[in-house]
């Protein structure tokens, strides 16, 4: 049989870029949009009464009746119909990570052999997927199937292979979340309230405060073909063998280097696509590692922004299919070079237009800048662990801590400037002239505050970069909304905390400017630990950041136990987010997810070694063994001596390699064995974690030094240099 490693090349080699010419005669703006329930299209299909009605449960989160619902539902069919639809779905984030729907058609049997489309509000409104098949934690028994999918106005039903399909929430029958919108929706909510009455309290009149996310997707791009011929990509996300090329990301000739033709023409179909669809996609380039790229939109509301980057990853592989390519969203499918990341820019902002993450241009605005970059700061202090637990997964363990992503440590960094003026207003109730500026909390007289104009610091996995923070430790497969809630929420809370203690302040007498100076001065003091402005990747900061108290989790399990500390469970359920049992479903899931991905891995590993490397490897050395025999029948014993011992020295390291290979996975097996009759998630997760895992690298050792060794024209699985060699 031809080597199917060698067959794929051949088809790789004789790929021809497909030309995409679909959108060469509009420009973006004529079509962005076009395949989404849009305010053009409300405008054009609603009534007024239905449109008005709308509008206030996007804007105020007003209820909407039965009755407008059956006016939208129809409005609704009649505008899908018009783009071609057949079909309409609930769309949902189930705790899979990825979306669920199941489609059902407009057609409807009237008899006679005729038929009508029709869409009723109730089944605009609600419907009745299986819960018990999703993951739920134990909320749910898996004799009990009712769960619930409920309508989310606030982002806009869109259209996609035919079929309308409508954002919704999911919740079992007891009414419990089920997926990650719910809870987001609620934590929007909590910050939304507190920070207008915080905003209120320093001297504004905004009636709503948004929360904003600017998400940049980092992948990778590999040739169908190769893709196919490696078991592991298509299996675990990631390569779990593979020597390093002689060359790859040395030369950093690939970050923001011209885009290869083929990835070009896929990128001009997905934005494309994209842009029908209403994802303001702004940004495109090459990333550091080779075959990998960037995307970027403009910042959105969260809960859009979230939905959009979901959609956008179902649309990145559904693209790349058609181009003969292979989308990688893993956090580290190759090793030994850059992994991706996703990294979450979020901000807060005034329906007035104001960011409050922004230095103003007057004396108000500025305390309300400081005040509201304390908070956060104070709200990063404060759940340190939990920051570190919504990015958690076996896919992030393998980037985090490398010296290509932030640490697993949650820092914040905000600039030189900030850092100094901060430190001074927290010592001396002053920013001294240096900083150009002349400030006296105590009096109320804030100056312009610049821009910080110092270096961004790359290392940093939670850094504010002028507007907004960006948090980089988010993992490029993740739902976004993982890391947004535990932001939002905290951050509410914090506002909370800081609203109390002012409004008890001034009940007991003191002026508004004591008080913003007392709980100002407090806060940059105790979130002092978390700042940080050096290198976050030096073995320094590690030792400095466990003198400040601050946790280095490095991997997944043990991350996760912030999600049931009473700390967790108190905030989100005083702030109505998630109850303590839906957080301990939440924890379960997690851990069992991890568990399985480890246990997926380790039976690739297992079957890949066994069934594909060392066979090959006998083969050449029984290749070699032959050869060396040969020569002993031909030479004399001296020269026989001299010449084969090379040969004679790569049968023993391939024997060597062989046996270590074969002991490892009989003992990785046995671990994984023992870790299965484990009752508990959690001990088995850190069965997985402790005892199995650990043998991943012994194996991938060997297997890569087989590589060097065997002859090329044997090894079955394309290497680093063809996976990595896209043009």
């Amino acid at each position: 049989m031809e080597n199917i490693r060698f067959k794929a090349l051949g088809y790789m080699m004789n790929r021809k870029p497909g030309k995409f010419e679909a959108a060469t005669t509009r420009q973006p703006s004529e079509y962005f949009g076009e395949m989404t329930f849009n305010q053009e299209a409300m405008k054009k299909f609603l009534t007024e009464e239905a449109y008005k009605a709308l509008q206030a449960s996007i804007e105020k989160g007003q209820r909407i009746d039965r009755r407008i619902a059956d006016q939208v539902a129809s409005s609704l069919k009649a505008w899908a119909l018009s783009k071609g639809a057949t079909h309409f779905t609930h769309w949902f984030h189930p705790l899979t990570g990825a979306t669920a729907e199941k489609h059902d058609a407009f057609l409807d049997p009237i008899g006679n052999g005729k038929a009508l489309e029709r869409f009723k509000g109730a089944e605009l409104v609600q419907q009745e997927p299986d819960a018990s098949s999703f993951p739920n934690g134990g909320i749910r028994n898996t004799f009990e199937a009712r769960g619930y999918t409920a309508w989310d106005p606030t982002s806009p039903a869109f259209i996609m292979d035919g079929t309308l399909c409508i954002p919704t929430i999911f919740v079992s029958y007891t009414g419990e979340a089920l997926d990650y919108k719910t809870p987001l929706l609620r934590a929007l909510s909590e910050i939304d309230k507190a920070a207008v009455e915080l905003n209120r309290f320093l001297g504004f009149n905004d009636t709503q405060v948004i929360a904003t996310l600017g998400w940049e997707q980092e992948y990778f791009v590999v040739d169908s073909a190769l893709y196919m011929a490696r078991p592991d990509l298509m299996l675990t996300g990631r390569t779990v063998f593979g020597h390093a090329s002689a060359k790859d990301q040395q030369l950093s000739d690939h970050y923001f280097g011209t885009i290869p033709e083929r990835v070009m023409e896929f990128m001009k179909e997905f934005e494309y696509e994209a842009h029908r669809l209403g994802i303001p996609v702004k940004t495109r380039h090459n990333e550091v590692a080779p075959n990998q790229f960037e995307l970027a939109p403009v910042f959105e509301e969260v809960n859009l922004a979230v939905d959009h980057n979901q959609l956008m990853m179902h649309l990145l592989k559904k693209v790349a299919r058609k181009h003969d390519l292979a989308v990688l969203l893993h956090e580290k499918p190759f090793a030994r070079i850059n992994g991706s990341g996703k990294h979450n820019n979020w901000s807060l902002a005034t329906n007035g237009g104001a960011n409050l993450l922004a230095p103003g241009k007057n004396q108000l605005e500025n305390i309300r800048f400081l005040t509201f970059l304390s908070i956060v700061l104070k709200a990063v202090e404060e759940h340190n662990d939990l920051l570190r637990a919504s990015i958690a997964s076996s896919g992030n363990d393998q980037r985090l801590g490398g010296h290509e992503a932030p640490p697993a440590i949650m820092s914040a960094f905000v600039g030189e400037y900030l850092t100094q003026a901060l430190d001074e207003l927290a010592e001396k109730g002053v920013i001294t002239e240096s900083l150009k500026a002349e400030l006296d909390l105590r009096i109320s007289k804030i100056p312009g505050i610049s821009l910080d104009n110092t270096d961004r610091n790359r290392t940093s996995p939670f850094a504010f970069t002028g507007n907004k923070f960006e948090f980089r430790a988010v993992g490029s497969s993740q739902n976004c909304s993982i890391a947004m809630i535990t932001i939002n929420i905290a951050v509410a809370d914090q506002i909370k905390q800081f609203m109390s203690m002012a409004n008890e302040m001034i009940g007991k007498g003191k002026s508004k400017d004591e008080v913003l100076f007392s709980l100002l001065k407090d806060y940059i003091v105790e979130s002092k630990k978390v700042r940080f402005e050096g290198n976050c990747y030096s073995e320094e900061w590690k030792e400095e950041a466990a003198k400040r108290g601050l946790n280095n989790f490095s991997n997944t399990p043990d991350a996760l136990n912030a999600y049931v500390s009473q700390k967790t469970i108190a905030l989100f359920e005083k702030n109505n987010v998630l109850t303590g049992r839906e957080l301990s479903a939440r924890h379960e899931i997690k851990l069992e997810k991890y568990t399985k991905e480890v246990q997926i891995e380790s039976r690739v590993i297992g079957d890949l070694a066994t069934n594909h490397i060392i066979p090959i490897a006998i083969r050449y050395q029984n290749t070699l063994v032959d050869n060396v025999r040969g020569l002993k029948e031909v030479l004399d014993n001296k020269t026989f001596v001299n010449l084969a011992k090379n040969q004679i020295s790569t049968i023993k390291s391939i024997s060597e390699h062989i046996d270590t290979i074969k002991t490892a996975v009989e003992e990785m097996t046995e671990e994984r064995k023992r870790a299965n009759a484990i009752e508990s998630i959690k001990e088995q997760a850190i069965a997985y974690n402790r005892k199995v895992l650990p043998y991943f690298e012994t194996i991938r050792y060997c297997v890569d030094k087989l590589e060097l060794l065997v002859d090329d024209e044997l090894w079955p699985l394309p290497k680093y240099r063809e996976l990595l060699s896209l043009r």
